[in-house]
């Protein structure tokens, strides 16, 4: 089947079943639901056996899993600003960084997702966190609803928690500490209110329908009701393999205990402290994962299923107690992947995609589903010829960066982190250790694989325009 056939059939699958002619087609329908500081492996149908899911272990069932999602990094500490840009122009992370300033222009030249959706036919809707610079969600969809911010408002008490030998006040499920409550009703709850009722709007245009759904869970502050909350004892939480009271590096590289992200727990972390900020994370993605089995239910009700293809997947992933972190700001797997999920007409039920993708790759794949050919400007790939099974693998290397002070390549299983500042290395082979237990940067047996991985970096740098001077690499 050619590219063309392919798009026909996705656009054309419904009830009625294949459709006679071109004409006749109609464009699928795109529901994204964007999470925010979800990790990828945050998913009990994908292996992680302490967390209840089932909403999502639904949706991956009915469709396709990309296990090795990831984000490129960020220019500043709010990494979720980085990767909603680019998700939203296309750029790659240094030419978003430069575009920032002037996104209104993009704006202006019709260059945005949603503006590209609505010029190929859509009726576009946006609801919860934007956290892109500049402009604003009314200027760029048809309708927008409880624009959020950058996270909700936090409080004293959600930080520095908890502490050997002393009380813990916080309390997930208290309502007067606003956060996810404030307002009165849960932002979760509200996001899956606003996407219901983009569902259930009478739709007398014909027009398909793009919603993007983007909830605040499960970034902190970790708020969710009680009964949630008590799912998850934290003396029955596991301590993460890859737990380490301090991180060595963690000033060299930007994430110092005064980074608000990391003053979520005490420095040095404990195994208590990390397992009650994980039994509370896990309390917050299972509520989030009932308001995602809302929608996805009034999606199915609305008649919409059978020609919608909805993707999940998360802006950053988060440690919550790996490698001495608790935020989003390293190169870790742990915070570079995302869970990413689709499913809908034309996506092969229960297929698990091992090949690396970015998450922004949602971008196109949406504009080809649109029937629309991909502009010059996006620089990210459409995920659907590794879902048609016309290729194996969709970029040779995958690229990490933090401000100046961290930089990560991935090529195959073995994977380099460079920290400029004290030009340490560090070098895993994922396959083997995919927690990034035993850095293999010192082995004389892989002498030959950094001197490699050094100089991708190298190139990599200039091609992405990286502000950072190239690595000087071993010829």
């Amino acid at each position: 089947m050619n590219r063309r056939t392919f798009l026909r059939t996705l656009a054309c699958a419904s009830a009625a079943g294949l459709c006679a002619s071109a004409e006749e087609a109609r464009k699928p329908n795109i529901l994204l639901l964007y999470t925010d500081d979800q990790t990828f492996d945050s998913i009990r149908a994908l292996g992680n056996s302490e967390i209840e899911t089932p909403n999502l272990d639904r949706l991956a069932e009915s469709g396709s899993v990309f296990r090795n999602c990831y984000n490129q990094g960020g220019w500043h500490g709010a990494i979720c600003v980085a990767s909603r840009t680019m998700l939203n122009t296309g750029r790659f992370l240094w030419e978003a960084c430069a575009l920032e300033k002037h996104l209104k222009e993009e704006a202006s030249q019709r260059r945005f997702w949603s503006q590209l959706m609505h010029d190929a036919g859509y009726r576009t809707s946006m609801t919860g966190k934007w956290h892109v610079t500049g402009v604003q969600p009314a200027a760029l969809f048809d309708e927008a609803r409880h624009v959020r911010g950058g996270m909700p408002p936090s409080c004293d008490a959600a930080y520095e928690r908890p502490k050997e030998g002393e009380p813990d006040l916080w309390q997930p499920w208290d309502e007067s500490r606003g956060g996810h409550w404030t307002g009165g009703r849960h932002w979760s709850a509200v996001t899956a209110d606003d996407a219901i009722a983009f569902l259930e709007a009478p739709q007398t245009d014909g027009k398909p329908f793009f919603i993007y759904a983007a909830f605040n869970a499960p970034h902190d502050p970790r708020q969710s009701p009680k009964a949630f909350v008590e799912k998850y004892p934290p003396e029955k939480i596991a301590v993460p393999p890859n737990f380490l009271p301090s991180n060595p590096y963690k000033d060299a590289i930007g994430c110092e205990h005064t980074l608000r992200d990391e003053r979520l727990a005490p420095d040095p972390r404990t195994p208590h402290a990390v397992q009650v900020h994980r039994s509370e994370y896990y309390a917050l993605i299972t509520y989030l994962d009932q308001q995602l089995g809302r929608v996805l239910d009034a999606l199915e009700k609305s008649g919409h299923a059978k020609d919608t293809v909805v993707f999940l997947t998360g802006d950053n992933g988060l440690s919550v107690g790996q490698h001495g972190f608790m935020g989003k700001q390293n190169m870790f797997e742990h915070s570079m992947k995302v869970p990413l999920l689709a499913a809908g007409p034309g996506i092969p039920k229960g297929r698990r995609i091992d090949a690396p993708v970015y998450l922004q790759d949602i971008m196109p794949t949406a504009l080809e589903l649109a029937g629309m050919a991909v502009p010059p400007h996006v620089q990210f790939k459409s995920l659907l010829p590794l879902l048609r099974g016309e290729r194996a693998t969709q970029y040779d290397t995958i690229y990490g960066a933090y401000m100046q002070l961290q930089r990560m390549v991935r090529v195959g299983d073995m994977k380099l982190i460079w920290y400029p500042k004290p030009n340490v290395f560090l070098l895993f082979d994922l396959a083997k250790d995919p927690h990034e237990l035993r850095d293999l940067a010192g082995d004389p047996a892989q002498r030959e694989t950094l001197a490699r991985l050094k100089r991708k970096l190298a190139e990599l740098q200039l091609a992405m325009h990286d502000p950072l001077p190239p690595l000087q690499a071993e010829p």
